[in-house]
């Protein structure tokens, strides 16, 4: 009986300390939603459809901006999964290297592009998540929140 409870006991501490919480993927298409969003200001008046490819390695987002009903230029922009650096293009336009990492559920991306200051670096940290029914993606860049629905 003692034998059967600690190995028992063994395969339920092992099962727990692999548990690892699921990846989430945020493939698919995306619409953005002001009325859910928070702190936007003028880009309150942006509709964005995103589209998003994602891999083990990598997350690809392509973005269909207008705003004021003019079209804004694609964007593609990358995300390495694997915490290595990527350049990108900042949603202003400015050249920028992204570095990505996990953190529970969250993908959380720190931004880094030339400061208004010649020779300075501004950084910035956007983070990427899924509400509880996985309908909602929120991407947050403090003090906004955009909010964007599955389609």
């Amino acid at each position: 009986m003692k034998l059967r409870l600690t190995l028992l006991s063994l395969l339920l501490a092992g099962a727990l300390l692999g548990f690892r919480p699921a990846t989430p993927n945020f493939s698919g298409t995306w619409s953005f939603n002001p009325a859910k969003s928070a702190n936007l200001g003028m880009m309150a008046r942006m509709s964005d459809t995103v589209t998003i490819e994602q891999t083990e390695t990598m997350l690809t987002t392509h973005d269909a901006a207008s705003f004021g009903g003019a079209a804004q230029p694609p964007r593609d922009t990358h995300y390495d999964l694997t915490g290595k650096a990527v350049s990108n293009t900042s949603p202003t336009g400015e050249a920028g290297e992204t570095t990505s990492r996990w953190q529970g559920d969250r993908l959380v991306t720190t931004w880094i592009t030339e400061g208004s200051v010649a020779g300075s670096k501004h950084e910035r940290v956007e983070t990427r998540y899924l509400s509880a029914d996985g309908r909602t993606m929120y991407l947050e860049s403090k003090p906004i929140v955009m909010a964007f629905d599955k389609r």
